[in-house]
């Protein structure tokens, strides 16, 4: 509604082993606020693959940029936006499938299951959005959308 505050968080993650599992957890207790404070539902596949998401891009931002990384999280209708900032300026490209690669598929996975993915060049760094719906969709899709 016009006038009223976002619902967000920002969380500043100091880039050590610790920091994906303190994400996750983060992530939890933002999408549980949600719920008791502000009524918002939120599906038990929206907490599931809203963690799955910040885990796949803390990891990468701590496998690939030195430092420290930022995380937001904020509702914005009826999805939560995972935003995670760090200090290197390469932006990901998804890889071609390849059935005997080992690992990085955690980009791939994250642009599977989000209903909006987008890539930001940052003056340091950058900035990667993925959207999860809150509500599971009517219809079955696992990532919440409806198929066209």
């Amino acid at each position: 509604m016009p006038g009223t505050p976002p619902i967000q968080a920002t969380i500043a993650l100091d880039g050590d082993g610790s920091c994906i599992a303190e994400a996750r957890h983060r992530a939890v207790d933002f999408l549980t606020r949600v719920q008791a404070e502000h009524g918002l539902p939120v599906s038990a596949r929206a907490m599931d693959l809203t963690q799955l998401v910040v885990s796949e891009l803390v990891t990468n931002a701590r496998k690939y940029a030195p430092g420290p990384v930022l995380m937001d999280l904020r509702i914005t209708g009826h999805m939560v936006e995972v935003v995670v900032w760090d200090s290197e300026p390469v932006l990901p490209v998804a890889r071609a499938a390849d059935a005997g690669r080992v690992g990085q598929h955690g980009l791939e996975i994250v642009m599977a299951v989000a209903q909006g993915f987008e890539v930001q060049r940052e003056p340091v760094g950058k900035r990667i959005t993925a959207r999860i719906a809150l509500l599971d969709d009517p219809d079955g899709d696992p990532s919440g959308r409806n198929p066209e």
